[in-house]
């Protein structure tokens, strides 16, 4: 595995020389600045690039382009999101990053209760879904919530919420809210609402897709360019806010993998992601699709209750990584011996805990120095040590 490091450019409090320091050798990063309908700029990318470099490191991955909600929706204005899409992979590929990271969810990102779940490692962030339920219901109160939880669900919603403190409801909501665009003059609820509403009607076979038209149009391109690409897992895998998540199982990523075949067209494997879910077996997954594996993020989550989780430590946790990480080098002695080339897979640590050094320093919830730096230590161990008896 090739070993990577997520940096959110120079206002990181995680610098190039720290990364470098930390014996990583790529760098995961993008144009985080940039609206999603608005396509790179080639000069922009080639200053970054330099950058990079001089620090003595390369950029190796593209985390992410963002696809505009066009493309998802499969509007009128689809073809013109696929168009800046494509205009910004051929930025990258010009600068000579050669694996691209995307998704394909709904308005939501990564979503999140908790960011200070106090664990024996530091702090790591959490999804509760009964306090999901709770902001779904009864602050945020969506039109039409109460059809997407059972009455069991909503039961023990309302009875939480009524010795919920202020402070914790506004916790909540402040965390959920966090990884969405903002909206100048228009607030949180509004901006969510109004996120949700234009998916109205389209459920998980429409957005399936729009998802498989996209690739259809844009792998056969970064085959042209020489790019991987690798779609993210749905984080969490399954629905929220009542949108349908496409990319949360075995059978989604049989579909899209079908969708096109591309040797260029794959996944980024997630382990967090997939191992959200009880129905996943991370380890299955990888010896299904191993060999359309473009990037992996490791880490490692806790299932505490339904469709509750916690991010945990690099080698605890719902996914035997040992194991899973003997089935990557196995995966890439593979690929090296029948096609002859090098076939390494990029791979970074993800969602480190922040300890009290990461809080003084005013690292982000879930990519701290610390934390990431004991995940890369770690799983640097296992593969060195299962390395001599891979064949």
């Amino acid at each position: 595995m090739r070993e990577t490091w997520r940096w959110y450019g120079e206002d990181d409090p995680v610098t190039l020389e720290s990364i470098r320091e930390a014996g990583a050798v790529g760098i995961v990063t993008a144009l985080y600045h940039v609206d999603p309908d608005i396509s790179w700029d080639v000069a922009e990318v080639n200053q970054v690039t330099a950058r990079i470099a001089d620090a003595g490191l390369s950029w190796d991955v593209v985390e992410s382009i963002p696809i505009p909600n066009s493309v998802k929706l499969g509007n009128d204005n689809r073809q013109q999101g696929i168009d800046t899409f494509v205009a910004s992979l051929t930025a990258v590929a010009g600068a000579g990053v050669g694996t691209v990271c995307y998704n394909f969810m709904p308005t939501f990102d990564w979503t999140r209760t908790q960011a200070n779940w106090v664990t024996s490692t530091g702090l790591a962030t959490r999804f509760d879904y009964i306090d999901f339920a709770i902001y779904d219901l009864l602050i945020l109160e969506r039109p039409g919530a109460e059809r997407d939880y059972s009455a069991d669900i909503r039961k023990l919603a309302k009875e939480k919420f009524t010795y919920s403190l202020p402070a914790e409801l506004a916790e909540i909501e402040k965390v959920i809210v966090a990884g969405l665009p903002k909206k100048p003059g228009i607030n949180a609820s509004q901006n969510i609402l109004r996120q949700i509403a234009q998916f109205d009607g389209l459920g998980h076979a429409e957005i399936s897709e729009n998802l498989d038209a996209f690739i259809r149009a844009v792998a056969p391109v970064a085959e042209e360019l020489g790019v991987n690409l690798g779609i993210h897992p749905d984080d969490p895998p399954f629905p929220v806010f009542g949108l349908p998540r496409v990319v949360s199982n075995g059978e989604d990523l049989e579909r899209i993998l079908a969708a096109s075949d591309s040797p260029n067209h794959g996944l980024t494997f997630c382990t967090g992601s997939l191992g959200a879910s009880a129905e996943n077996d991370v380890c299955d997954l990888f010896r299904r699709f191993g060999d359309r594996v473009n990037f992996l993020h490791l880490r490692n989550v806790t299932i505490d209750g339904y469709r509750s989780f916690f991010e945990d430590d690099h080698l605890r946790g719902q996914t035997d990584m040992v194991s899973l990480i003997k089935l990557i080098l196995r995966e890439e002695h593979r690929r090296s011996s029948e096609e002859g080339a090098d076939a390494t897979i990029p791979m970074r640590p993800d969602h480190g805990h922040l300890n009290a050094r990461d809080t003084e320093m005013g690292s982000p919830h879930g990519y701290s120095y610390i934390g990431r730096l004991k995940g890369l230590a770690e799983l640097r161990g296992v593969a060195t040590a299962l390395s001599e008896h891979i064949q």
